[in-house]
């Protein structure tokens, strides 16, 4: 077990290592925007490994797709190995404020915050090695109550009526408490699939997430037809930078609308708020530049009075124990669309959270609380592609 570092005892990153990985995929998962990973060809992880001069260390991941945003595998690997590396090397690992600073200097944001996804594994590994360091897990680390229990919800991701009922109707039976349905798949269905899926799973919170597949006109209608179903919330309907629309759409339904897509810094939240285009904003840790902008992204919303739900970019299980620790201290009630697990059939994660159907147990060691194997990064990792 690493010494305990004092808290005003300095720590200085010493070296940066970065893993391009392939992890093998036991099913496809589908978008609207296409497929985001595929069984005979694997999915896109960047593991990253902070070491401290004091030779301690923390791990971070990156969970890149073009389907998702302009980030592959190959600008995470090169972005931090040229030109974050350089720039971070020697920095005090604690001081946060500059090391976010440093980043947005070497990597400017634009429209955006600059390759979030690059920085979240930076910053995903600074809490994993501070934690260690101090003996605290990220619970201690956010002076809450570390609370290891949480709540999963179940992905649907089909085109297929049949393979929708089947997959709701084992949620159901298998103590889940809400399902998240993907549409946008095949439009001329997607009504159907959310029949399906509500006839089948009637109990639980319904969550549909269009990933940006429809125009307003199409939002509006099907938002009605879902009311009349039971829908509890509709998440992205429309293209990310169509705040107006969603707006407009929130006037037309009484369902909830929620933004994921849309909401990537806390200037894209207080562009949300102020349009009011939503009534529930998705955090995700990869997505808001690591858990320090995703936690603030969180803070922000809940003072706006807005409710939360909590997502992934289906990580591994290093990813999903960041993330679900930060659920836990946001408070979000909802249970968490972590569902990266679900389509890896393996990660370099040797010990960690326990995963039992809608239930995880998150670990209670310091940092995230995840020991990662070696054997496993060199078995994965990434050829020239």
């Amino acid at each position: 077990m690493a010494e305990r570092v004092k808290g005003d005892e300095e720590m200085k990153i010493a070296r940066i290592d970065v893993f391009p990985l392939r992890l093998p995929m036991s099913q496809s998962f589908t978008i609207s925007n296409g497929a985001v990973g595929e069984a005979g060809l694997g999915a896109p992880h960047v593991y990253v490994r902070i070491t401290a001069d004091n030779g301690v260390c923390g791990w971070g991941e990156a969970r890149p797709s073009p389907r998702w945003s302009y980030e592959t595998l190959q600008t995470v690997t090169s972005t931090i190995e040229r030109y974050l590396r350089p720039a971070l090397i020697g920095l005090e690992a604690k001081d946060w404020k500059k090391i976010q600073r440093v980043m947005n200097r070497d990597i400017r944001p634009g429209l955006g915050s600059g390759q979030p996804i690059a920085k979240a594994a930076i910053d995903m590994a600074l809490h994993d090695l501070i934690g260690v360091a101090e003996q605290r897990n990220l619970a201690e680390l956010w002076y809450s109550a570390p609370d290891p229990g949480l709540k999963l919800s179940y992905l649907i991701s089909t085109a297929s009526l049949e393979e929708a009922a089947h997959k709701a109707a084992y949620a159901a039976a298998n103590g889940y408490e809400a399902v998240d349905v993907k549409i946008g798949l095949d439009l001329k269905r997607d009504l159907a699939i959310v029949e399906a899926v509500k006839s089948e799973a009637p109990g639980v919170y319904f969550r549909v997430d269009a990933n940006q597949a429809y125009n307003l006109p199409q939002a509006v209608k099907l938002a009605k037809q879902m009311e009349r179903i039971g829908v509890d919330v509709f998440e992205q309907p429309l293209a990310a930078n169509q705040l107006h629309g969603h707006a407009e759409l929130r006037r037309k339904t009484a369902l909830p609308i929620a933004l994921d897509e849309s909401v990537w810094t806390p200037g894209d939240l207080m562009q949300a708020i102020r349009t009011e285009a939503c009534d529930i904003v998705v955090i995700k840790v990869t997505k808001m530049g690591g858990l320090s902008g995703a936690k603030r992204c969180g803070e922000m919303a809940r003072d706006a009075g807005l409710e939360l739900l909590g997502g992934g970019l289906t990580e591994s299980r290093l990813g999903l124990t960041a993330s679900g620790w930060l659920f836990q201290h946001l408070d979000i009630a909802y249970p968490a669309d972590l569902n990266g697990p679900m389509f890896l059939s393996d990660d370099p994660v040797e010990t960690g959270p326990v995963i039992k159907k809608g239930e995880v147990q998150l670990p209670m060691e310091p940092g995230i609380g995840c020991v990662i194997s070696m054997k496993k990064i060199d078995q994965y990792l990434a050829g020239e592609d």
